[in-house]
C-alpha cells in the first residue's frame, strides 16, 4: 500500500476539477488529480459523438489556465488534453476514491485499488454523472429504453422518443433527427430549462418539420408491442396529454432526465445536505467550501452545471485556499443588481441576506441563488405604491425581503387586507393560473421584494423539487382561504391541505359525472370547466366555471348525488379535497356552512336560468367551447343578424395598425348566428408567448397581449398559436387621413388597400409577426368594436358570453 501526501487532492476531472487541478499546477502547488476513468472529463467524453459545446454564459469571462470556447466535443477535449500536458498536471487515472476521511490539514482518502491519498485540502468535482434519473413508470428497464446517447449515427431509420426538456434531451433529440423520426416528450408546456441556442435550435427543427414536439406530455408506461402485425414497432409508449391518452409506437425510447447527487459517497464523508429531498444538493459556502472544513465542492455537485461556470469555481477554489481574496465572476453584474437595495454592503452580504430572510431560498445553493438573482430585480418601493392590482395581467413573482406588504383580498372593500412579511412570498397565484391578479398589493412601511419574471421562476420551480413544493402548498393554502373559507384555523387548514391532491385532466375528460356518488370537492387551479346535464337524452351545458372557482360542493352539502356532470375545456388543473374532511369542517364551521349553502343556491339558480334559455343556447356555449374560448380571456364575436359586411371592423384595424388588417371577419366558424372571426383570443396562458427568442411578447395589466419592436420574426408565434391569429408580414407606413376622413371625404388610401410604388416594395426589410393587440394603446378600445355602425362586433370574457347566449 502506498501513501502519497499533497497540499491539494482534486477528485474528478470535470471542467471544475480539471481547472482546479489545472491552476494548482500553474501555482507550483503540490497536488494530484483523481479519475476513475480511464481519461479526463467522463461526463464530457460520454457526450454525443460531434456534440456542439455551448460556452455559456457569454456575459462571463472564462478564469481557467485552460481553453474553453464553444467547439465539438472532440476539439474540446483535446485541447483540455493538450492543456493538462502544457501544466504538467499530476493526473492518475484509473484511480476510484471509495472514501474521504479528516479535516482541514490531514484528509487520507482510500482508492479502491487499496491505496491511500493524503491531503491538506480536498477539492470534490465528481459531478452527477453515474445517477441518471430514469423514467419513474412500468417498463422504465425494457432493453430498448436508454438513459445515454453515445453516437446517434449508430442509429437509421428509426422511430424513437426522446424524453425530456435539458439540453441533453433537446441535443439528442436534433441529432438522431437527422436520420431518424424523432419525437420529443416535453412535461411542460415550453423548454423552459434549455440554453439560448439550444431553444432556437429546437424550435426552428419543430417549425420546420423535422422533429415532432408534444408538450404537457406525462409519461405512463412502456411495454413491448404485440408482434402480430407485420412491420409493428417493438415498443409502445403510453402518455397522458392536454388532448388525453396517447399510445406511440416506437423502436426505441431515450430519457434524458438529468441526475440525482451521489449522496451516500457524499455524506460518507461526512457532507450534509439541507434537506432530505433526494434532489438537494450540499450546501456549500459562498467560497465552496462545505461544511467539513477544507473539503470543497464544485461544478454539477455544487447545483450549477454550466461549463464556464464550474472551471471559474475550480480556478477560484484554489485562489480561496491559497488565502487570496478574489470575486466570483459574476460579481459586477450582482453588485449592479443589487445596488438599489437600501444600505448595500455587498454581493456576498446580500445573498446571505436573502436566503437568511426567504425560506423559499433555503434549499438552493449559493451558486444556483447567484443564478436567480440575475434574473431578479430588486425594489424599494415607496410606502402605499401598488405591486400590482386587482384584475392586473401580470404574472411576475415576487419575494419580500423587508418590511411588509398589504394584501386587498376583497376588490370591493379596500379595507379587507392581510398583512405578508419579509421572508414571505406572492404572486404565485397568477403564474400558476395565467388569470388576472386576485388581489392588490400594497407596499408596507420598509418594504424591499424580489420580482422575478414568470420564465426564470417557471425554470428554477421545474429544476429545484424543495422550490416546486413549497410554492405548491402555499398556492393551495391561498386557494382553500380564498374560495372555500378563511375561516378555518391553521390546523384545520394544515390538515386540508396535507391529504389534498392536484390533479390534471386533458382537454375535454370528465371530473366527475351526474349520478356519481359526491366524493370530493374540486378547486380549479388552472384551465377551465363546463357544467352540464343530461336533459331530454342530449347534454346541455349550464355553466362556464374558469380557474379561481371550485365544483362540486352541491352533493357534499345535500348527501345526493351528482347533479351535473364537469368536464375540462382545456388542459386544467384541479386541487382535489376529500368529502369526508371536507364535511367534518362544514360540521365545524356553520358560518363556512352557510356561506357554501348559498353559493350553492346562486348555482342552481343560475342552473334553473340556463336551462329555461333554451337547446340552442347551450349548443351555442358547447360550440365556443370547441373553438377554444374556454382559454381566452377577451374574444371577438360577430352577432351575424346585426353584420351588414360593410367591413369597416377590417378597415379600421387597418387603419390602427400601419395599413395592415389583424383580423379576418369572414373566416373563422360559426353556428346560428354567432360568428367567430379569426382575431387574437388574449389567451389565459397566451401560446404566443412560449418560447420567444427575444421575449418580444408581453401583456399589459389590462390584459392585452401584444409583440414588441423587438420580434426579430423567428415564427415561433404563428407556429405555437393554435387558432392561426399571427402572421408574418411587413410593417407598412401610416396612410393619410383616417377611417372617417376616408369614408366621408375620400381622403387617402382605403383601409386595407395595397399600398403602391417605393413604399410597398419592403426591399431589404424582415418581417415580423403581427397580431391584435385589443388596440392598447387607443383610450377608446378596440378599433374594430367602435368603428362597427350596427353593434355586431362585439368583444367579451369566456363569463361574459354564457350572459349572452341567455
Amino acid at each position: 500500500m502506498t501513501a502519497d501526501r499533497y497540499s491539494i487532492a482534486v477528485v474528478g476531472s470535470g471542467p471544475g476539477g480539471l481547472s482546479a487541478a489545472a491552476h494548482a499546477a500553474e501555482l507550483g502547488l503540490s497536488h494530484v488529480l483523481l479519475e476513475a476513468a480511464p481519461h479526463l472529463a467522463n461526463t464530457i467524453h460520454l457526450y454525443q459523438r460531434g456534440k456542439h459545446v455551448m460556452a455559456e454564459p457569454g456575459v462571463l469571462p472564462l478564469r481557467s489556465p485552460l481553453e474553453f470556447t464553444a467547439a465539438t466535443r472532440e476539439r474540446i477535449l483535446r485541447s483540455w488534453q493538450d492543456g493538462v500536458g502544457r501544466l504538467s498536471v499530476n493526473v492518475r487515472y484509473r484511480a476510484e476514491v471509495k472514501s474521504i476521511s479528516g479535516t482541514r490539514g490531514d484528509f487520507t482518502l482510500a482508492l479502491t485499488n487499496g491505496e491511500q491519498v493524503h491531503a491538506e485540502h480536498v477539492v470534490l468535482g465528481i459531478g452527477l454523472q453515474g445517477n441518471l434519473r430514469k423514467l419513474g413508470v412500468p417498463g422504465e428497464d425494457l432493453p430498448q429504453v436508454q438513459y445515454q446517447l453515445d453516437d446517434p449515427d449508430e442509429y437509421d431509420g428509426e422511430s424513437i422518443i426522446v424524453v425530456g426538456a435539458g439540453d441533453a434531451a433537446i441535443e439528442n433529440a436534433l441529432a438522431l433527427a437527422q436520420n431518424n423520426a424523432v419525437t420529443i416528450l416535453n412535461r411542460s408546456d415550453e423548454f423552459t430549462r434549455a440554453k439560448q441556442g439550444n431553444l432556437d435550435a429546437v424550435l426552428a427543427a419543430i417549425e420546420a418539420g423535422r422533429l415532432e414536439c408534444i408538450y404537457n406530455a406525462e409519461s405512463v408506461r412502456v411495454e413491448a408491442a404485440s408482434d402480430d402485425a407485420p412491420g409493428s414497432k417493438p415498443l409502445l409508449y403510453t402518455l397522458n396529454t392536454a388532448e388525453g391518452e396517447a399510445c406511440l409506437p416506437c423502436d426505441r425510447v431515450i430519457a434524458r432526465l438529468g441526475a440525482i447527487p451521489p449522496r451516500r459517497f457524499v455524506q460518507s464523508c461526512g457532507i450534509k445536505f439541507p434537506s432530505d429531498d433526494p434532489a438537494a444538493v450540499p450546501a456549500v459556502s459562498a467560497r465552496y467550501e462545505s461544511n467539513v472544513p477544507g473539503l470543497y465542492i464544485v461544478g454539477a455537485l455544487a447545483g450549477y452545471p454550466l461549463i464556464k461556470q464550474a472551471m471559474n469555481q475550480g480556478y477560484e477554489v484554489i485562489e480561496y485556499i491559497q488565502g487570496n481574496a478574489v470575486d466570483p465572476a459574476d460579481e459586477p453584474l450582482l453588485r449592479e443588481r443589487f445596488a438599489a437595495l437600501p444600505g448595500f454592503r455587498g454581493v456576498s452580504e446580500t445573498l446571505t441576506e436573502i436566503q437568511r430572510t426567504v425560506p423559499l431560498f433555503t434549499g438552493l445553493t449559493m451558486l444556483q441563488l447567484r443564478e436567480f438573482m440575475l434574473d431578479s430585480a430588486i425594489l424599494s418601493p415607496e410606502q402605499g405604491e401598488a405591486l400590482f392590482r386587482y384584475n392586473d395581467y401580470t404574472n411576475t413573482f415576487f419575494s419580500i425581503l423587508r418590511g411588509s406588504v398589504q394584501v386587498q383580498i376583497d376588490a370591493s372593500d379596500p379595507s379587507q387586507q392581510v398583512t405578508l412579511v419579509a421572508g414571505q412570498f406572492f404572486g404565485e397565484m397568477s403564474l400558476i393560473s395565467g388569470r388576472r391578479r386576485s388581489a392588490t398589493v400594497l407596499a408596507g412601511p420598509g418594504c424591499v421584494v424580489i420580482e422575478t419574471p414568470r420564465r426564470s421562476m417557471s425554470r428554477l420551480i421545474a429544476s429545484v423539487e424543495s422550490v416546486k413544493r413549497t410554492v405548491d402548498k402555499e398556492f393551495l393554502v391561498r386557494a382553500i382561504r380564498s374560495q372555500v373559507g378563511g375561516w378555518l384555523s391553521s390546523e384545520d387548514l394544515d390538515e386540508l391541505v396535507d391529504n389534498a391532491k392536484v390533479r390534471r385532466y386533458p382537454a375535454g375528460e370528465v371530473l366527475f359525472s351526474e349520478g356519481e356518488e359526491g366524493d370530493s370537492l374540486h378547486l380549479i387551479r388552472r384551465g377551465s370547466v363546463t357544467v352540464s346535464r343530461n336533459i331530454g337524452g342530449r347534454e346541455v351545458v349550464l355553466a362556464y366555471l374558469a380557474a379561481g372557482n371550485h365544483v362540486g360542493e352541491m352533493a357534499l352539502l345535500t348527501e345526493s348525488a351528482r347533479s351535473a356532470t364537469v368536464r375540462a375545456t382545456v388542459a386544467t388543473e384541479t386541487i382535489r379535497l376529500e368529502a369526508d374532511q371536507c364535511k367534518q369542517l362544514l360540521d365545524r364551521y356553520p358560518d363556512l356552512s352557510r356561506a357554501m349553502r348559498a353559493q350553492a343556491q346562486a348555482r342552481l339558480a343560475h342552473s334553473a336560468q340556463q336551462q329555461a334559455s333554451g337547446d340552442e343556447s347551450s349548443d351555442i356555449i358547447s360550440f365556443l367551447v370547441r373553438q377554444g374560448i374556454g382559454e381566452a380571456t377577451d374574444v371577438l364575436l360577430i352577432d351575424e343578424s346585426l353584420c351588414v359586411r360593410c367591413d369597416n371592423c377590417e378597415r379600421a384595424c387597418a387603419d390602427t395598425h400601419g395599413g395592415t388588417s389583424r383580423l379576418d371577419r369572414e373566416t373563422g366558424p360559426s353556428y346560428a348566428s354567432i360568428h367567430v372571426p379569426t382575431s387574437c383570443r388574449h389567451c389565459e396562458h397566451p401560446h404566443c408567448m412560449k418560447d420567444c427568442p427575444p421575449d418580444a411578447i408581453h401583456r399589459t395589466p389590462q390584459g392585452e397581449v401584444y409583440i414588441a419592436d423587438n420580434c426579430i420574426g423567428c415564427g415561433n408565434c404563428e407556429r405555437n398559436c393554435p387558432y392561426g391569429v399571427i402572421q408574418m408580414g411587413y410593417a407598412d407606413e401610416k396612410r393619410s387621413g383616417g377611417l372617417i376622413s376616408w369614408l366621408l371625404f375620400g381622403l387617402g388610401r382605403e383601409p386595407g388597400a395595397p399600398q403602391t410604388g417605393d413604399i410597398g416594395d419592403h426591399a431589404g426589410a424582415a418581417k415580423k409577426a403581427t397580431k391584435c393587440d385589443m388596440c392598447k394603446d387607443l383610450p377608446g378600445g378596440a378599433a374594430c368594436v367602435r368603428a362597427c355602425p350596427t353593434g355586431a362586433a362585439l368583444r367579451v370574457s369566456p363569463e361574459q358570453f354564457l350572459a349572452l347566449t341567455r
